[in-house]
Order: structure tokens, then sequence, then C-alpha cells
């Protein structure tokens, strides 16, 4: 059989050693989610600003490149731009890993230089915020790209009707460890002054570890999953980065014949967006805007991180029973009541917060989860990392946007608490736009076998 009619091996391997790649694939969560929880979401915002602010001039602004920026909204434009960087480079990572079959030397390249990047915040101090932002950059963009390959192996490593519990489980591993290193940064910080630390280099040993983290955890993935040398019926091997680009092209041109897929995606980036700006703003917002100490914001984040376990497992098994569309669907209606309550916090009052924050940890993992397991029914095979590119761009895409529009906020107002209200948008126009897809014909028009509840 020549090998452009070679069938994906994935469906050749027998359940045990499909199990064991599944366990071996959360660890990458497990890995990789320190990273979100402990440097974007908790340390790394109210530390950049701290470090901008040192570094600023009498009206509060810094001036990267010659941009007169407010020290206020470094974070938030850095994030935009990291996004812009990750978009740039995720459609050539997936054309390349397709083309070749080799995804996880791609995974390790990528896994490793954002592990390096998060490591080396820990030089951040004094007026360093250029430091800052390049660290950052590179992080974002890199875990971005990792996620490309990651995700790509979902729909390798499991059948149709396994696909919701173990994209469920992955998000519950990275809940798991997040939460796990949340309690050890808790102890570090609350008790820097007994360690003989004081409260900045507290703060740089947390994102530090972060990083080792990553790089220690990424090794288990690295042994366990195995590359695919599979690729569409009539492609080519690609040729270096020219072949990369080309092959983007032609998957740019092959997604038109899938319009479903598409609108799943335009759906998804949407809807997406709110997710990730609650994620990567929701530090600054407490600290900023609502006046909240680093201890609270740390426990909030764990509270969530506790609560997503369940929460991704949870919605798992609703799916099994409803289908991921109309439980993604009821999380989107969720996530908009939340979004309207968390525009009315007081100031100054934690116990509030802990209660947005738990509503938050019950559909955060799970609408994430199942968005994923969702589109890997919708993928051609053979196109895997290509497509997951795509949807990465979905889950990046327009998340520039978001953080950009509290950095703007910021910039014209000086509140975070008026740009929060326009997320409710996000999510009301993602759910009529995914209750438009009929995901049963798209699965088909994919030419995937249809699960018993999708």
């Amino acid at each position: 059989m020549t090998a452009d009619t070679t069938e994906p091996e994935e469906y050749a391997a027998g359940p045990a050693e499909r199990r064991r790649e599944q366990r071996g694939w959360y660890f990458y969560d497990f890995a990789c989610s320190v990273y979100s929880t402990s440097v974007v979401t908790v340390f790394l915002g109210p530390y950049l600003t701290s470090v901008a602010r040192a570094a600023s001039d009498a009206e509060g602004f810094v001036y990267p490149l010659g941009i007169p920026v407010r020290a206020g909204s470094l974070f938030a434009y850095t994030v935009s731009a990291s996004i812009v960087v990750a978009v740039l480079v995720m459609p050539l990572v997936g054309a390349v890993a397709d083309r070749t079959g080799r995804k996880k030397p791609l995974l390790a390249a990528s896994a490793y230089l954002g592990a390096a990047a998060t490591a080396g915040m820990f030089f951040l101090a004094g007026e360093r915020y250029l430091l800052g932002a390049f660290l950052l950059i590179v992080a974002n963009a890199s875990l971005a790209v990792s996620m490309v390959l990651y995700n790509a192996y979902l729909p390798q490593i499991a059948e149709p009707d396994e696909r919701d519990k173990v994209s469920s489980r992955g998000w519950a591993f990275g809940y798991t460890s997040g939460a796990l290193v949340l309690v050890l940064n808790l102890v570090l910080y609350s008790g820097h002054d007994s360690f003989g630390l004081t409260e900045g280099e507290a703060v740089r040993i947390c994102l530090a570890s972060a990083g080792v983290w990553w790089g220690a955890f990424t090794l288990v993935p690295l042994r366990r999953l195995r590359d695919r040398h599979v690729r569409a019926a009539g492609a080519e091997r690609a040729g270096g980065v020219g072949g990369g680009w080309r092959q983007l092209r032609a998957t740019l041109k092959d997604m038109r014949r899938y319009p479903l897929t598409l609108s799943f995606l335009l759906a998804y980036l949407v809807y997406n967006d709110g997710v990730q700006t609650v994620i990567s703003q929701a530090s600054v917002y407490g600290s900023e805007e609502l006046g909240l100490d680093q201890t609270t914001l740390i426990t909030a984040v764990l509270l969530v991180q506790v609560l997503a376990v369940a929460g991704a497992l949870g919605m798992g098994r609703l799916a099994r029973t409803h289908g991921a569309k109309r439980t993604i669907l009821g999380s989107l209606a969720v996530w908009t009541l939340i979004l309207a309550a968390g525009y009315f916090l007081p100031a100054g009052e934690p116990l509030f917060f802990y209660c947005l924050a738990a509503a938050i940890g019950l559909v955060l993992g799970g609408s994430q989860a199942l968005s994923r397991s969702l589109f890997s029914h919708l993928v051609p095979r053979g196109k895997e990392a290509e497509y997951f590119s795509a949807y990465e761009m979905s889950d990046r895409g327009l998340s520039w946007l978001g953080p950009l529009v509290f950095g703007l906020a910021y910039q014209l107002t000086g509140s975070y608490r008026d740009a929060i209200i326009s997320l409710v948008i996000f999510f009301a126009v993602g759910f009529v736009l995914l209750a438009r897809v009929p995901v049963r014909r798209a699965v088909e028009e994919a030419g995937n076998p249809l699960p018993e509840r999708i």
C-alpha cells in the first residue's frame, strides 16, 4: 500500500496501548497547567505591573519601544502581543507536524522553550519590565504551539465514544496539578519572612518553579506518546519551512470543504475569548479593581482549581447523557450569569470573590474539555495537527481582544470594572453561533463515525 492511501494507525492500536498513551497524554496537562495557573492567572500580572510602576515616570507611564504605555496596562498588552505571535507560528507548526508525522520532537521543543522562559522569570526584578514582557511573550506563544501538537493526539489515542471522557480527564489532571502547586505557592508566599525571603523573592521563586515543573513532567508524555507517520491522501512531504507554509495554504483551502467545522470554530473563537480573558486578567482585576491581597487571590484560584477538577469530570458525565453540544451550551449560559454578577462585585469583600471563583471553577474545565473533544469529531483523518492548529488559533486567535479591551479601558478610564461587562457579549454571541451548528451532520461531513451521544 502506498503512503498516499495509508489509513491512520490510531485505530490499529489495541485497548491496552491506547490506555498507556492516554495516561501519558494526561500528564502534559499536568505539566503545563501550572504555568497557566501560577504564572498567568495569579502571580505575573500583579508582579509585572509593580515592576512596570517602579520603572514608570511621574505620570505612571513606561515607554517600551518609545510607545507611551500606562504601567497598569502593560500586562494586558503583553498578553495580547504573545497571542499575536502564537497565531503567526501555530499554523506553520501544525502543517509541518502533519506532513512529517513527527509531533513529538516539535512538542518537546515548544514545551522546553516555554519552560525555560518561565524559569527565567526568576530574574525579573527591579525595573526589568521589558525582560518580563519578553519572557511572557515567549512562554505564552510556546504554550500555544505545544497545545496544537498535544491536542492533535486526542483523535489518535481515543476512539470516538471515548473522547469526551479522555479530554475531561486531561483537564482534570491539569487542574489537579495547578491546585497542588498553588498550595505550595501559598505556603511559600504567606510565610516568606520565615523562609528568609522578601515578598518579591517569594514571587520570583513561585514563577520560576512553574517552569521547572513544566519541564520535568513533560518527560512523561514524551516517553508514552508515539509518532504516527500518517498523512492525508494525495499529500506531499513538506520540504522545510516553505513546505509548511504551502501546507498551511492548502489547509485553509481544504477547510472550506467543511463549512460546519468552520462554523464551530467561529462559535468557539467567540465564546472562548471570554474564557481566556477571565483566566488571564482575574488576578489583575482582583488586586487592582477590587483591592484584594495576594493571599486572597491565591486562595480563590486554588478554589477554582479544586472545583474545576470536579466540574470537568462532572460535565464529562453530563455529556455522555445529554451530548457535548448541549452541555457546552448550558455552561455558556452559566458563564453569562457569572460575568453579569462579577460586574457588581463589591471591592474589598473576599467572600463574594470566593463565591464567584467557585462558580467559575464548576464550569471552566468542562466547557474547555468538551469543546476540545467535540472538535476532535469534526477533523478529517490525517489532518489532526493542521486542524488543531486552526482550533488553537480559535483558542488564542481572538483572545488578544479581551485583554486588549481591558488594557484600553484602564488606559482611558483608569478602571477595569467597565470592561468586564463586555465579556457577557462574547458568551451570548458564542451561545447563538454554537446552537446553530448541526454537529451530527458536521461529523458525517468530516467522514468520521458518529458517537452515540454528541
